[in-house]
C-alpha cells in the first residue's frame, strides 16, 4: 500500500457569497451551458484566472526583454492555440481579454451541442455521461473535458449507441432544429444585406 492520495480543490468559492449581480450572472451561465452545479463554473473561472495571472506576470517581464519570459509566453500561446481559445499571433492583451464564456465554449458538452449531436445542452451532457459520444475513437464520459482543436472534427456517436442510426427519432428532431436555425440565420443575413443596400 502506498500513501493515501488527497485530491486538492481545483476551484475557489466566491469571497462574498451573497452578491446579487454575481448570483444572477452565474445562474444565467448555468442555464445557458447546462452545468450541473456552480462548482463546475468556479472550476472554469479558476482556469481562466490562471491564464490571466500568467499573462500579467509575463507582461512585466517581457518589457525587460527577459528571454525566459518570451519562451514562457510562446508556450502559453501554443497551449491556448491547441485549445482553440486564441490564434498563434495573439498578444498578451488578447489573453487578458478572454472571458468565462470563451472557456465554457471549449467544454465537450458545449461542442457536442454546437455540432448538432444533441438538441439541448442538458441532452448533450446526458449523451456524454451515458457513453453515447466518442472523441477520436474513444468513449468519453466527462462533459467538462476541454476539446482540443485537432479533435473538434473527431466527435461522433458511438457505434454501439442507438443514436448512431440516422433514422432515430431524436436524430430527426435535431436535424429539423439545425435546418430551422440555418434558415433563420439566412433570413437575418438577407435582411441585413437589404438594409445595407437601402442605406446606400
Amino acid at each position: 500500500m502506498g500513501d493515501q492520495k488527497f485530491q486538492r480543490k481545483n476551484y475557489s468559492t466566491p469571497r462574498h457569497p451573497w452578491e446579487k449581480e454575481r448570483i444572477d450572472f452565474e445562474h444565467e451561465l448555468l442555464v445557458k451551458y447546462g452545468l450541473k452545479s456552480k462548482r463546475e463554473l468556479w472550476r472554469e473561472e479558476a482556469i481562466l484566472s490562471n491564464f490571466r495571472a500568467q499573462a500579467r506576470n509575463l507582461q512585466a517581464k517581457i518589457r525587460y526583454d527577459d528571454p525566459l519570459a518570451k519562451k514562457q509566453f510562446h508556450l502559453l500561446l501554443s497551449k491556448l492555440d491547441k485549445l482553440n481559445l486564441l490564434g498563434e499571433n495573439a498578444t498578451l492583451d488578447d489573453i487578458l481579454s478572454l472571458n468565462l464564456e470563451n472557456i465554457l465554449d471549449r467544454r465537450l458538452q458545449t461542442v457536442v451541442y454546437q455540432q448538432n449531436l444533441a438538441s439541448t445542452m442538458k441532452q448533450a451532457r446526458q449523451l456524454i455521461v451515458h457513453r453515447h459520444i466518442k472523441v477520436d475513437g474513444r468513449v468519453t464520459t466527462i462533459p467538462g473535458m476541454f476539446v482540443e482543436k485537432e479533435f473538434e472534427d473527431k466527435i461522433y456517436y458511438s457505434e454501439k449507441s442507438p443514436f448512431a442510426d440516422e433514422n432515430h427519432p431524436i436524430r430527426t428532431v435535431i436535424a429539423g432544429m439545425a435546418k430551422d436555425e440555418n434558415e433563420e440565420n439566412q433570413n437575418v443575413d438577407e435582411n441585413q444585406k437589404n438594409e445595407g443596400e437601402k442605406s446606400e
